[in-house]
């Protein structure tokens, strides 16, 4: 108990001489910096190029994944985000004349990065 009034004491004279708390207070939320906001475009090289969503909760889609809505050639799509597809060996997928493991996340699933350009 001792000890602790001590502490008090000498958290109370740091306040008085440097004019702010000597105890640290949590930041307050309005104080932190905000998320920065994806502004990386894309523009979609294929054909028709399919957004597909991931099955059975997995975090990586594969070719034979379901359809969500498909994507034109110059569509334009905003992603900052990737997916690694790893296998054993070769590419993850053939898309858009060209093998590859990495998967774009846009809006309303996942698109092979062959298929896109950045804007």
């Amino acid at each position: 108990m001792n000890r602790f009034v001590k502490v008090l004491v000498l958290a109370a004279a740091v306040t008085a001489l440097v004019g702010e708390s000597a105890v640290a207070a949590p930041a307050s939320p309005a104080s932190a910096p905000a998320a920065a906001k994806c502004t990386k475009q894309w523009r979609v090289t294929g054909k028709k190029v399919a957004v597909r969503m991931p099955q059975n909760n997995q975090p990586v889609a594969s070719p034979d994944s379901p359809v969500v809505r498909y994507l034109y050639r110059g569509d334009i799509v905003t992603s900052c985000v990737e997916a690694i597809a790893r296998t054993q060996s070769g590419p993850a997928y053939r898309k858009c004349g060209r093998g590859g493991h990495v998967w774009r996340i846009v809006r309303g699933g996942q698109v092979p990065a062959t298929c896109l350009e950045r804007v």
